[in-house]
């Protein structure tokens, strides 16, 4: 059975057109259902032509099985220059084969290559005003033929550009949100198509974006005072000369129909104002002013790196309106039935100078009406006055976005239907890589809800929540939801992208804020398991990916992080007593049980420590790995003389504290069982329910499976009062909310200044419905998922549980189900990978065809799988 090679990527991307990394890492994968099939042996050719020789890199044959992440070694490239790339593979037969072609191409890599100017208007708001968007255009001739063009376009803002009337790309929200301090992103075009030759146009519109709209509640202009352009259009002609139109003192700008777009304001348009086809050539901008120009940004310009963000679906209502009346107008409420983050179009036909406001929110009051409150100072509409006349209408902002599932529509003229409104879903465009579904609808709709709080969560940044007036990069959020991020999609480039973000926040001392990009909102320290996601999301990323280069890219200023902690220990106690810096959040929004900052800062910082070690034994980085093996087992031991007694009992008693002594591994051995049995105690005591907040959650049903009550896990999965998982769900939840109890039947809702309906945090149980109850978990020896452990647990009433999981080699499916007293298993192990799976066993094991039986290990049976599909059946 053939082997054929698929998935061609560089830098995780198809065919990417601006990457600006010297050396592209470039990725394959192998397709066949030949059982046992591996890759022993590969050649890279790259050229510069279509077709032609290796001039640019042969790698020769190379005897390895490495499929993901191999950098380009080849001569180095030139801005603009097209690289094509192909691949032969040798299997375990010793046939070869050989893929399709491939190609990426190189962006503006030297400074000197940008030629534009930064543009903008003279018109600015204030830190409380908006401004009109400006729109920015300028004519140009083409008196030869057009062979390629390329248009390299980012703003101090979010841009969308134009060329003879037609939109450029498919991205929004673009160039997305950095440090502008330190980095500003640009996106690269293939703009060929829509030049002709003669006369043209070209323009954008800009928003205010993250760079100086609003961010979060101390108002606007937090890096800057207005938004601006820097556009640079190569055209390559065919006698092979060169056009270029960039942005300079030639253009033009003017104020039209958006007279507001602020991210967490919304937008406001006046279509009255419409100023028609102004990016044609043929355009009178006689009445247009000349732009501003300003001097170079202080950032670096760097090419896009992660996904684009893009509309990824669109959600109609599920119902007529229902109108509520009112004086002086009716508001008509869209009900879309999810939760869900971007914006609506909105059709309507009515007369001239007729204005709609249209609110967004998250859920509704007990009366029906829109509930607003916990969205603090983001005012969160949008408004559009019609121009008038007998066609209908289309709205649709596209320089802002909402957090919502109803929409209140006012002062829309008659009564508009269930399909005038659609929702319009936006977020970083990665591919999905997960499913999950077992035997238990609720938890199917938590794993929906999970799935559908990070779509909304990732917009460009990881960000708490997506509606009130604090969309921020919460570092704490991030690194306990990485790991289940990582499931559901391929979020390896997001999170690159972050960990620059963090990186660009990091101050002199080695610190990292609580959140980045940084807007300087808290200050220097994120604290305990805020700051540590600078060391705990890139060895997630490394574990499920299995490159090496976030790690290595990173790691100075990783290594500089691990100092900083330990200059504000005291006797390598983090956060102790009477420190005066940041002590961290603790255990945010945990129940009735607060867990002492010193004890969560000397956990994370022994955790971070330890990681730290592996990361620099995976880097070679040999004295530095017993350096900070040697600082792990000292901080490890003054956690347990502060925080441990001899009988076992942790400090404070919560199941936080227990949490991170046994996941993080700070017991003795001999105290593990104590720790876990007074862990189990406590979760009893209050009803089987959990008091854990934000630090704890995430490793709670890790560490009770681990250590062997996965009974107390299900337990909790199931627990539908409040505090739970499920407990949202059963009130028609449809993304994770931010507090156990956002509403309760009781009180009601929670406090407004703080209550998130979409909030993923706690979506992080995610990883253990994949891990555990379906049994695809990753194997730290071999990362990436080329060794994997399929370790399946049975509990809590399920009859059945399946996953699946699109790893870097293919994917990995994991299905069991419980019938008349047998377990029977479906296994899928993806070319080029191999397997041990734990079945689980009572009585004889089974044999089964090309599986390989290793041994016994408690009430299981270990095998090891080869590439290939398998069936396992089992008495239970």
């Amino acid at each position: 059975m053939q082997t054929t090679i698929t998935n061609l990527r560089c830098e995780q991307f198809e065919n990417p057109v601006g990457i600006d990394r010297e050396q592209p890492r470039l990725s394959w994968r192998l397709e066949t259902g030949r059982r046992g099939a591996r890759q022993t042996a590969y050649r890279i050719t790259v050229s510069s032509q279509l077709g032609g020789p290796a001039d640019l890199w042969d790698s020769g044959r190379v005897e390895s099985d490495h499929t993901s992440e191999i950098p380009y070694q080849g001569t180095a490239l030139t801005s603009g220059q097209r690289a094509h790339w192909r691949v032969e593979v040798w299997d375990e037969t010793d046939a070869s084969n050989s893929s399709p072609d491939a190609w990426w191409e190189v962006g503006l890599l030297n400074e000197g290559d940008w030629t534009a100017q930064w543009i903008g208007s003279s018109v600015l708001g204030g830190p409380r005003t908006s401004a009109p968007a400006p729109y920015l255009r300028k004519a140009f001739a083409l008196d030869k033929p057009v062979t390629q063009a390329r248009l390299y376009v980012t703003a101090l803002g979010i841009y969308e550009a134009e060329i003879n009337g037609q939109r450029v790309g498919d991205q929004v929200l673009a160039p997305g949100w950095t440090d502008y301090r330190k980095q500003v992103r640009y996106q690269t075009y293939d703009v060929t198509d829509l030049l002709q030759a003669g006369e043209n146009g070209i323009g954008a519109v800009l928003g205010d974006g993250w760079y100086a709209g609003s961010v979060e509640w101390r108002g606007r202009q937090l890096y800057g005072d207005r938004p601006k352009l820097l556009a640079q259009l190569v055209v390559t002609h065919d006698d092979g000369s060169t056009t270029v139109v960039a942005t300079d003192d030639s253009w033009r700008t003017s104020l039209g129909p958006i007279l507001q777009a602020d991210l967490l304001q919304g937008q406001h348009v006046d279509a009255r104002l419409d100023l028609g086809a102004w990016t044609t050539a043929a355009y009178d901008d006689s009445k247009w002013q000349p732009v501003q120009t300003f001097p170079k940004a202080e950032g670096k310009l760097v090419a896009q790196n992660s996904p684009p963000v893009r509309v990824t679906e669109e959600i109609h209502p599920i119902a007529e309106p229902k109108t509520i009346h009112r004086w002086p107008a009716n508001d008509h409420i869209f009900d879309l039935g999810q939760n869900m983050v971007g914006w609506v179009r909105l059709r309507v036909k009515g007369p001239a100078g007729t204005t709609i406001r249209i609110r967004f929110g998250e859920v509704l009051d007990d009366k029906g009406n829109l509930y607003t409150e916990n969205l603090r100072s983001a005012q969160q509409t949008d408004f559009y006055t019609l121009r008038g006349g007998d066609e209908v209408e289309v709205f649709e902002p596209r320089l802002t976005f909402h957090g919502f599932r109803y929409v209140e529509v006012r002062g829309y003229p008659g009564d508009p239907k269930q399909d005038d409104l659609v929702g319009v879903v936006v977020h970083s465009d990665y591919p999905a890589t997960g499913t999950f579904e077992c035997s238990n609808p609720l938890i199917n709709q938590l794993q929906h809800n999970i799935w559908w709080g990070w779509r909304g969560n990732s917009v460009d940044v990881p960000t708490d929540c997506p509606q009130r007036d604090e969309r921020l990069g919460w570092t704490g959020d991030a690194q306990v939801f990485v790991r289940t991020a990582a499931y559901l999609a391929q979020v390896e480039t997001f999170f690159e992208k972050y960990q620059q973000d963090l990186e660009d926040s990091q101050n002199e001392k080695g610190s990292i804020p609580p959140i980045a990009p940084d807007t300087s909102v808290v200050g220097g320290d994120g604290g305990p398991a805020w700051a540590d996601a600078f060391v705990i999301c890139p060895w997630t990323l490394y574990l499920c990916y299995g490159d090496k280069a976030v790690l290595e890219r990173h790691y100075d200023s990783m290594k500089a992080f691990i100092g900083y902690l330990q200059s504000i220990s005291r006797d390598y106690i983090r956060s102790y007593q009477g420190y005066e810096g940041f002590a961290g959040f603790g255990d945010w929004l945990s129940i009735n049980a607060e867990t002492p900052s010193d004890l969560i800062g000397t956990a994370f910082s022994a955790y971070s420590t330890e990681l730290m070690a592996r990361i620099a034994e995976v880097l070679g980085k040999s004295e530095d790995a017993t350096e900070f093996w040697a600082l792990h087992e000292k901080i490890k031991a003054a956690f347990n003389d502060r925080f441990v007694t001899p009988g076992g009992v942790v400090a404070s008693g919560t199941q936080t504290a227990y949490l991170l002594a046994l996941h993080f591994d700070l017991l003795p051995p001999e105290l593990r069982e104590k720790a876990t049995e007074a862990l189990v105690h406590d979760i009893k005591k209050r009803g089987t329910k959990l008091s854990t907040g934000f630090v704890g959650s995430p490793y709670l049903n890790h560490v009770l499976t681990a250590n062997g009550r996965n009974d107390v896990a299900f337990d909790l999965l199931n627990q539908q009062d409040w505090p739970s998982w499920l407990y949202a769900v059963t009130k028609g939840a449809t993304t994770i909310w931010e507090r156990w109890d956002g509403w309760t039947h009781d009180k009601g809702f929670q406090d407004a200044s703080m209550n998130s309906f979409n909030h993923y945090a706690y979506g992080a149980i995610g990883a253990w419905l994949y891990q555990s109850v379906a049994g695809i978990d990753v194997d730290p020896a071999q990362p990436g998922y080329k060794h994997i452990v399929m370790k399946p647990d049975v509990g809590g009433g399920l009859t059945y549980a399946k996953a699946s999981y699109d790893s870097v080699h293919g994917r990995i499916e994991s299905s069991w189900r419980t019938e008349d007293g047998r377990f029977e298993w479906d296994v899928t192990v993806p070319p080029n990978a191999t397997a041990t799976a734990y079945l689980p066993t009572k009585g004889v094991a089974p044999e089964v065809e090309g599986a390989e039986r290793l041994g016994q290990e408690a009430d299981r049976t270990l095998y090891r799988l080869p590439a290939g599909t398998y069936h396992f059946s089992t008495e239970m």
